[in-house]
């Protein structure tokens, strides 16, 4: 019985998703969207006319993105490579609809027998199909829903499931403020790897975003994991010449842990700059060797008339890094 193989790639995809590590299906909490990686990876307030954006809130879609086609590629950590396809569209003057297509590669492991004989090399990998609607209820109230299908394959082991997200979005554009709130990945496996059932990663988030005045500046703050307050975490400590990994969870850090920090620049709707921090990317990364610039991500973006890209970088651990790149085409203009 091969059930060794399974542990062995669950092992290795959750070492590969060691920013979140709570579940087999933590990969849907990876932004797809470079504008919010560069806010520190977990944002549902961001107001543009940018298709990808749906992925972290689906009331952030309108019809205010038109016909759109975009385009995204993740290097993410160790050798997993992320991917997907979105197209959007408005649906009249007070909604909108996309569909997208995620494919996520973890890189070439090895099989092992339960004693040890090698049994080959595979390639375990995701893919989750999504749909998304919204619709104005008012002129600054907005909710959307995305429903997902998510299919993995673990050398001989599949899995299937559904999900669903539902969020609102208020945005008062006199004071350009942005307020959210997001049910995140409600539902369950429908085909299991085995006779265990592995959880979906469901969430509650809540987020603002205020644009600083009449200045080019925007900060934003997100609360993330609000279904529960523990979030521990192993920190690596040298004590006597003795190297051990603690488990640490205070007040304070538990409460950082729930926050994402962002502050974006715009000078003008055609262009961006953000830089976020996730004290809980910093604090996980703390028995893994960390660098000054772990919890911290840099983004930038640029739009034209029928052209946008968007690029975002960060670097968790010190032999390790994450780039985004988002490509997106404004099919409307080109009709």
């Amino acid at each position: 019985m091969r059930r060794t193989i399974l542990l062995l790639a669950a092992g290795a995809v959750l070492t590969v998703q060691a920013q979140t590590g709570r579940s087999a299906y933590d990969f849907l909490t990876v932004p797809t969207s470079s504008h919010v990686f560069g806010l520190g990876g977990t944002n549902i307030t961001v107001i543009d006319d940018d298709v990808t954006l749906a992925e972290q809130n689906p009331a952030l879609l309108g019809p205010e993105v038109e016909k759109q086609l975009a385009v995204g590629y993740m290097r993410y950590l160790g050798t997993a490579n992320f991917a997907e396809v979105r197209y959007g569209q408005g649906a009249g003057e007070h909604s909108a609809w996309s569909a997208a297509v995620r494919y996520l590669n973890y890189g070439e492991m090895q099989g092992y027998e339960a004693d040890g004989s090698s049994i080959g090399s595979f390639t375990p990998s995701d893919f989750v199909f999504e749909g998304t609607y919204s619709h104005d209820f008012t002129m600054r109230l907005r909710g959307g829903i995305n429903l997902k299908m998510i299919y993995s394959s673990y050398e001989q082991y599949s899995a299937f499931a559904m999900a669903a997200d539902v969020g609102l979005n208020y945005y008062d554009d006199e004071h350009d403020m942005s307020l959210s709130v997001v049910f995140k990945n409600m539902g369950g496996q429908l085909k299991r790897f085995n006779s265990s059932y592995d959880r979906l990663p469901f969430d509650i988030q809540l987020g603002w975003m205020q644009t600083l005045g009449s200045s080019p500046f925007a900060l934003s703050v997100t609360a993330f994991n609000l279904t529960r307050w523990h979030l521990s975490y192993y920190e690596h400590t040298d004590e006597e010449g003795v190297q051990e990994k603690k488990i640490k969870s205070t007040f304070a850090k538990d409460f950082f842990r729930h926050f994402v920090f962002g502050i974006q620049y715009q000078p003008s709707d055609r262009l961006y700059v953000d830089l976020g921090y996730n004290y809980k990317t910093r604090s996980d990364m703390s028995a893994y060797q960390r660098n000054f610039f772990s919890g911290f991500s840099l983004g930038f973006g640029l739009k034209t008339r029928t052209f946008s890209v968007g690029a975002s970088y960060a670097m968790p651990h010190k032999s390790a890094s994450t780039l985004l790149i988002n490509l997106g085409l404004q099919i409307s203009e080109l009709l």
